[in-house]
């Protein structure tokens, strides 16, 4: 064990010893690489590794994010194209227009479905309206598949094809739709009235990737070293640049979460329970998290497999990590 990160590793370990985790795999990397990488508890009798697969859930938005922004960097769109060029009948029921950036930031006004809607989602896409776009922000998975249409109709590739090659340049080779990779299970999905068979037929570009936390931590150090491995620095600030301002924010994610919607990155620039705000990333549904400090010089990540994680403070944890550095 790495001595300056072992309050956080001492708190996964304690929340998993305590049941209120099944299993826990937490990982810390700098511009490095990897620093320190341990797994913690079981799924039945399956003992978690620290090379086991867990479903990102949301964790899968910036990935895709960063396959969108090198769209942008190919001069195939910018983050004003509308939605509605390349999905010319999402606009049949909507008097505004969605571009890109409202996708990217959870500002779109496009009704939530559930993730795992029996309809799909191109019905979800094509839904009825919750607000304008760009008056409110709400946060939206199913924004998600507006972008990957956009990546299909732009460069010809699927929206995973396009997230392998925005990250080819680095290992994060685990990265995968594909359920034989065998993900640790998500004990109380079904109570918490996710069909899993329906949602992993979806290939949702919101949520449905499996990764290794090697996979991201990885790409944590890339985006701390900051030399144009996966989107250049211009682009990378881009992203970082805060989209919602001061529009409402809606639940789940009112404003006194102290966050801002970067483009697809949550900016947790206002939080109150962080020792350091100058941090981006995001979390899943499963307790997934991905977070990038980069003043700090720290990235870390912490997958498990309990929905929400509801009696556990990820703060805790996210500022144990920093005053480890």
């Amino acid at each position: 064990m790495s001595a300056p990160f072992a309050h956080a590793f001492d708190w996964a370990r304690r929340h998993v010893d305590s049941g209120a985790l099944p299993t826990a795999v937490l990982g810390v990397a700098t511009a490095d690489g990897i620093q320190v990488l341990d797994a913690f508890g079981s799924t039945g009798a399956r003992k978690a590794q620290v090379d086991d697969h867990y479903r990102l859930f949301s964790v899968t938005k910036p990935l895709v994010g960063l396959a969108a922004a090198r769209m942008i960097e190919a001069g195939l769109v910018t983050p004003d194209t509308p939605l509605q060029a390349d999905v010319p009948e999402f606009g049949n029921n909507r008097d505004d227009v969605v571009r890109l950036s409202h996708l990217a930031s959870h500002t779109s006004g496009i009704t939530e479905p559930a993730m795992d809607a029996a309809e799909g989602l191109t019905a979800g896409l094509l839904g009825s309206r919750d607000f304008a776009a760009g008056s409110a922000s709400r946060y939206s998975t199913v924004a998600y598949e507006g972008i990957a249409r956009m990546i299909q109709k732009r460069t010809g590739r699927t929206w995973s094809e396009a997230v392998a090659d925005a990250l080819s340049s680095i290992d994060a080779s685990g990265l995968t739709l594909d359920e034989s990779s065998n993900p640790h299970f998500v004990d109380d999905a079904e109570a918490s009235g996710l069909d899993l068979q329906r949602f992993t037929a979806l290939q949702h570009p919101g949520a449905g990737l499996i990764g290794r936390a090697e996979d991201l931590l990885n790409i944590g150090a890339a985006l701390l070293r900051n030399t144009g491995e996966i989107v250049k620095p211009a682009t990378l600030a881009m992203m970082r640049r805060p989209l919602t301002g001061d529009i409402p924010r809606l639940e789940p994610y009112p404003a006194s979460r102290g966050q801002d919607w970067g483009f697809t990155w949550n900016l947790r620039t206002r939080a109150p329970g962080l020792i350091d705000r100058d941090v981006y990333g995001h979390g899943g549904w499963s307790g997934a998290q991905f977070w990038i400090h980069p003043s700090a010089g720290v990235a870390f990540v912490f997958l498990t497999n309990r929905v929400n994680c509801p009696t556990v403070e990820l703060d805790e944890l996210d500022n144990a990590v920093v005053s480890g550095v």
